[in-house]
Parts: structure tokens; sequence; C-alpha cells
């Protein structure tokens, strides 16, 4: 027995003598493979970890490592004013969930809150979630990495009316948060066009650089959906009125993260025959994605719409919009999003029923697969204000300026 333990004892001297320690590249390199919640344990091990594991280089190294592991969708929804009548939100909720089985992975709230209105995803870009308040004042944004448990205001700046995209230049290894004007009017002026970068903390204002069409309204298309950011650029959906116009036509504005420049994409043409067209853009497998929606006499269903959905399937190239299905859709509330496997997540909603004098309508999520058109009913009952990103985990905001733990 006393021998047993003097040769583990000298095991344990063994290993604690440098000369036969991993080299520390190995070490950082299967660092770098980990889960963010262990990471976050090995912090605490000694200082040489706790530094290493916050290094800019090793965070962009672990993004990079797990960038293609998604499969989660993020929900977020509001919880109901206290009875006192406070003009204040009570805070909200957000819910993990597996996108493939939707399946609940955790339930967490929002650790912060907005004076008015109500908060929506902005969008969701390696493992951080940028959110803002949806109201006729003034913009408040906030960036939030919950798996390490940490937010960020960003500057104030007197945005007002404004629809705003998150991506990733991965040039300088930056975040950026772009806010355009959701509607600018006949005037001829340009829209206002902001730029803010997490590397510099700060907004700039930037040129759209794309001439328009005089005498004509332009209006966010996109309807608060989060903006796809897609082969390194945001996109916007416009929709014109006025001018020469007799109906009004959509125009699909792409940013350049990295030389913050914009241009103008061509749409598919497809011209329906229905009625009360809407068109708005959104990420399918990566790829830019069109969704048409027309209601009227094409459509199966008395109380349904047509759903076109178009994909590019090589970025810029406009010859490369391909019409990948169309379905027919009863009740439709809304089109939320499209799961990592290519699911259309949809909200249908009851029609108006009585109930003790009062009118009610209730919610429904749904995927669809728009190749076998399958349709499954997820969750129970959903408020109407519904809002759904994908997400990731990651580190960044780890050791960030101004950032809050909570």
């Amino acid at each position: 027995m006393s021998q047993m333990k003097e040769e583990r004892g000298a095991i344990l001297r063994r290993r604690t003598k440098h000369d036969d320690d991993l080299p520390d590249e190995i070490v950082l390199d299967i660092f770098a493979r980990l889960p963010v919640k262990s990471l976050l344990r090995f912090r605490c091990v000694c200082k040489p970890w706790y530094s290493s594991i916050a290094n800019p280089r090793f965070i962009t190294t672990h993004l990079l490592n797990h960038n293609h592991h998604h499969g989660y969708l993020i929900h977020i929804r509001n919880i109901p004013k206290p009875s006192s009548g406070s003009s204040r939100s009570s805070g909200q909720v957000c819910t993990l969930t597996c996108d493939h089985t939707y399946e609940t992975i955790s339930v967490f709230r929002v650790p912060f809150t907005f004076q008015s209105g109500f908060p929506y995803f902005v969008g969701s870009c390696n493992g951080i979630l940028c959110i803002t308040n949806y109201t006729a004042g003034s913009k408040v944004v906030y960036l939030w990495n919950p798996s390490i448990r940490k937010f960020k205001r960003l500057p104030d700046n007197q945005f007002r009316n404004m629809t705003f995209g998150i991506g990733y230049d991965s040039q300088n290894n930056d975040f950026k948060v772009v806010g355009i004007s959701r509607n600018f009017s006949k005037s001829n002026r340009p829209p206002e066009v902001w730029v803010y970068s997490l590397n510099s903390d700060s907004w700039k204002r930037v040129e759209l650089g794309i001439s328009l069409r005089p005498n004509v309204l332009y209006f966010d298309g996109n309807y608060f959906k989060v903006l796809p950011f897609v082969s390194g650029h945001l996109h916007w959906m416009f929709k014109m009125s006025g001018g020469q116009e007799r109906h009004s036509t959509h125009m699909l504005l792409s940013f350049d993260v990295i030389s913050e420049k914009f241009k103008q994409l061509q749409l598919p043409d497809d011209e329906g025959r229905g009625s009360c067209e809407t068109k708005f853009v959104n990420s399918f497998k990566g790829k830019l994605a069109l969704i048409k929606f027309e209601s009227g006499a094409q459509a199966a269903q008395p109380h349904g719409v047509l759903c076109s959905i178009w994909v590019m399937r090589e970025y810029g190239v406009i010859d490369s919009w391909n019409k990948l299905c169309v379905l027919s859709i009863e009740n439709i509330n809304f089109c939320i999003s499209f799961t990592k496997d290519g699911l259309v997540l949809v909200q249908k909603g009851s029609l108006p029923v009585s109930t003790n004098g009062e009118i009610e309508r209730k919610y429904k999520n749904v995927l669809i697969d728009p190749e076998t058109l399958h349709e499954k009913e997820i969750g129970n009952e959903v408020d109407y204000h519904f809002d759904v990103t994908a997400y990731m985990e990651s580190l960044v905001l780890l050791d960030g300026a101004n950032v809050v733990s909570y």
C-alpha cells in the first residue's frame, strides 16, 4: 500500500513539472473546441488561462470552430404589465429551443428593460443578440450574449423611425449595427444611415450613395422582421409608391459591412395575379431568400394566402434567383423565419371569436416543410407579439468595454 502511494505521488510530481506540460498552443487548440460553459469555469483555474481565454484572437478562433454548430432558435415575448398601471414594461422572457425538434432547452429573462415600447430582435450574429425597442420615440439598442451573461447598451443617439441590422466584419474582426430611416419622403432627401462599430464603440453617419427616384415615397417593407446577414451583407426591403408608378414596387438594398457601401439588388421577375402583395427578405440555409405573399383567387383556402419563396443560389448573381416553392397557407398572421433545416416557421391566427363580450384571437406557431408541405404545430398558444431569431453560443463581449455582467 505504501509503495502505491509513493508511485502515485511521483506521478503527481511529474505532472506538475513544467517540462512535462503540454505546449501552450496545444492547450489553446483544445480549449478552442470546448463549449462556452466549460471555458468560463476554466478561467478560474489560473491567471494565464484567464487571460488566454479572454484574448480577442482566441475568441475569434473559438467562434470559427463553432460557427457551424447553429441549430437553436431564441424567442422573445413580453411579460404583462403589473396591475398597478405602471407605464414601464415589467420585463421580457426568452426561450431557447432546438430548431429541429423545437424542444425547449432553457428559459431566461432579458436582463434589461425599456422605458417605452416592446423589444424585438434586430438580429443575431455569431452569438450576439441585438435588441431594440419598437416605439415611435427614441431608440435604445442593446448587444447581449446570454451564454456568458453579459450585455452592452450602445451609445445613445437621436434615432427615430429607424430599422436596424447587425453583421460581422470578418476583415476587421468587428461587429457592426446599421440603422437606416424606416421611411423617407418625396422631398428627395436621402435617408439617414448610421453605423455602429463595436471596436470603436461609436456611431458614425454614412451616405446611401444610391440615386433615388424623384417624387417617390420609400418605406420599410420588412415589417420589423430580422434583417438577413448573408455573404457579408445586410439587406433591407423597401416599398415604393408615388411618382410615375401606378402600383407599389419594391427595392432591395444590400450593405457591405466591410466597405460600408450600399448597392441595389434586382429582384426576380415574378408578377403575381393576387392582391395585397407583400415582399420581405430572410436567410435560407445561409443564402438570401425572398418571401412573397399574395391573397386572392389563387389561394386554395378562403382565408388563405399564397407564399412564394425564392432563393438566390449564388450571391449577387441575379440570374441565380430560383423559386423554391409556393405554399398555400390558411389563417397566416405572419411568416417568422426559416430553421437551419429549411423549414418555414409561421404564426397562424384563428378567426376572431367573442368571449364574454370581448373579441379574441388566438395564435399558434407552425413549422411547414416546403418539400412535403407537411405542417407541424409547435408549442402552445402564443401571444401576438412573438419574435424569433437563430442563435449560437460564443465568447464575444467577454471582456469588452462598458459591458455589464448579471
